[in-house]
């Protein structure tokens, strides 16, 4: 997604490749990694942008603490933590946009 790619992406290499490693880690632990496991709903209050009354909010995102991981969690300073949840809440934020935007095309069309 664009938040990790470009000229200024959210995370460095080696912060994406932490992500990466502690999803696994959580995942090979029962629990449901990083990746993948927002959860999203529809709301009936839309948005300013939206040319519906519907919207659409993040209802859960991943975070990651120290506490939730066991290996590696000596490379998860407090800066790298806050760093790491402010990428994933972004990364939140934006899905939630595309997905608004997916749904007011799916009822402008549904209208025609």
């Amino acid at each position: 997604m664009e938040l990790f790619e470009g000229d200024d992406p959210l995370l460095t290499e080696a912060e994406i490749q932490l992500l990466d490693a502690l999803d696994s880690e959580l995942e090979r632990r029962g629990g449901e990694g990083v990746w993948g496991t927002d959860r999203y709903g529809i709301h009936t209050a839309g948005t300013a942008s939206s040319t519906t009354s519907l919207g659409v909010v993040c209802v859960y995102h991943p975070q990651i603490t120290k506490d939730s991981v066991l290996r590696g969690a000596d490379e998860l300073d407090d800066e790298t933590e806050e760093r790491l949840n402010a990428a994933l809440w972004q990364y939140s934020e934006r899905v939630s946009t595309l997905i608004e935007e997916a749904l007011d095309e799916f009822v402008r069309r549904a209208r025609s």
